[in-house]
């Protein structure tokens, strides 16, 4: 007779590979971005306030061209490691306020003066952070 494992058996997403927790999926993706050196990260918990994704993750970008590394590589990553693709990506060519769309976790990369206009924080400050 076996033992029952002690840890559950992660569920498996449709390619099969074991499906990241939502905040294992912010903490993952926020780890990407800062290996491309992406600032003032802030992973806002909003399962309590909508439906459609847990985690609302934003970070800043210095210009353009870091937005669409960070995006890159956060794709890339994604999509190697983990066998996941986000639902939808958007913003992506202008690469000034970069959305994607990981349904567990939408992912915004700003350029700071977009940031500071939409200021998302604000807009969702009765969520609670997500240690990252």
């Amino acid at each position: 007779m076996s033992a029952a494992p002690d840890k559950p058996v992660p569920e498996a997403d449709v390619a099969g590979a074991a499906a990241l927790r939502s905040d294992e999926l912010a903490r993952t993706i926020a780890a990407i971005a800062g290996d491309k050196l992406a600032q003032d990260m802030v992973a806002l918990d909003v399962r309590e306030l909508v439906g459609y994704t847990d985690f609302l993750l934003i970070c800043t970008a210095r210009n353009e061209r870091q937005a669409k590394a960070i995006h890159d590589e956060v794709y890339g990553r994604l999509k190697r490691e983990h066998e996941r693709l986000p639902a939808t990506v958007e913003g992506e060519t202008e690469a000034r306020w970069v959305l994607m769309d990981y349904l567990d976790c939408v992912f915004h990369v700003f350029v700071p003066e977009l940031r500071e206009r939409y200021r998302l924080e604000v807009l969702w400050g009765e969520a609670p952070q997500l240690e990252l």
